[in-house]
């Protein structure tokens, strides 16, 4: 079995949300990836939207054990396996994000709905197509409750 994998960040977020803002799935953020990747980019702008992998680099290292948690500290939801929620407090501590792309220049994307701090380091960045949308999705009632006013569920 594979004991470690080392990661390289491929650019970082550039944002002015701060706190509880960048939960705003309205925020324009951008997407600044380094320089000999620009290229990578060529046809990127023809998609809609893409998922966005980062590292959530303030999560404390000791918060990464936590295997049990209620989601958003909210006492009227079950503890939960972690696993069962969108906990940043994981032992790998990926953000995946769908984000809208809004503009495409040189190495840097400005896009709508990405949920990171400044300064976030980038992991990879997909194009999101056909093949990552299903037509049925079961949530559980809790999540209905959290999310469902939102959601017109």
């Amino acid at each position: 079995m594979l004991k470690e994998i080392k990661l390289s960040p491929i650019g970082y977020v550039d944002t002015k949300s701060v706190g509880k803002e960048i939960r705003n799935r309205c925020n324009i953020s951008r997407i600044v990836l380094d320089q000999g990747l620009t290229e990578g980019l060529e046809g990127i702008e023809d998609f809609s939207h893409l998922l966005v992998l980062f590292w959530m680099h303030m999560v404390p290292k000791e918060e990464r054990r936590t295997l049990k948690t209620r989601p958003r500290g909210r006492a009227d939801v079950p503890l939960l396996g972690m696993f069962a929620t969108r906990t940043p407090y994981r032992p790998n501590p990926i953000g995946l994000t769908l984000v809208e792309i809004l503009e495409v220049k040189d190495n840097i994307i400005t896009v709508r709905g990405l949920d990171a701090v400044d300064g976030t380091p980038l992991l990879d960045i997909k194009p999101f197509d056909y093949w990552d949308t299903v037509d049925e999705v079961k949530v559980p009632d809790w999540w209905i409750r959290l999310e469902g006013k939102q959601h017109n569920i």
